[in-house]
Parts: C-alpha cells; structure tokens; sequence
C-alpha cells in the first residue's frame, strides 16, 4: 500500500496539488523571475559586504560564528535594504510593463 492510498496521503497529495497550482500560473512564475532578477541585483549591490564576509569565514573556519558577526550583521543590513518587500514591489510597479509582457509571453 503505497503512501498516496491512505486517506491522510490522499490528504497531502490534494494539499500539494492545490499549491502546485498557484506555483505554476504564468502570472506567479513571470513575478518569480522578477524576484530571482531583483535578487541579484541586490546581491551585486552588496558585494563588498559578500566578499568580507566570504574572506572572514574562510579564515576563520569553525569559528566563523563567532569572529565574523559583525560581517555577517553588515551583510545581513545591506540585503535587508535592497531586498526587502517594499523594494521589490516598488521595482514590480516600476517595471509593471515588462513584468506584463513577460506574463502575456508565458501563456502563448
């Protein structure tokens, strides 16, 4: 007896199904690509912030917890700053065209 046979299995199978759905809509998926574009920007624009971070840790080894906080709070303010919600949906609003084109394009 397979997973997806007992009644809680079925359960789940319906719970991932329904999600699935919404994940997969054009509109989600055009916003998703958005988002991952947006992200990488902000991770561009915290590069310094990256890079010390990257040098700290690597230095430091198992003690990286420790002796890199401070690189890790200042990467953490920066990403917070270019990749909050609000930032995104001020970028989404200000590129509310592209992000249509891309949703139109996705259901041809």
């Amino acid at each position: 007896m397979s997973p997806t046979d007992t009644p809680e299995g079925e359960k789940k199978a319906r719970i991932k199904d329904a999600s699935r759905e919404s994940r997969l809509s054009f509109r989600n998926f055009a916003e998703h690509q958005m988002r991952r574009e947006f992200k990488d920007m902000a991770l561009e624009k915290c590069r310094e912030h990256v890079h010390a971070f990257g040098k700290c840790a690597e230095e430091s080894g198992l003690m990286v917890v420790f002796k890199c906080r401070q690189f890790n709070k200042d990467l953490n303010a920066c990403m917070a700053t270019y990749n909050s919600n609000e930032a995104f949906e001020a970028y989404k609003a200000t590129h509310k065209e592209e992000l249509e084109k891309r949703t139109i394009r996705s259901q041809n």
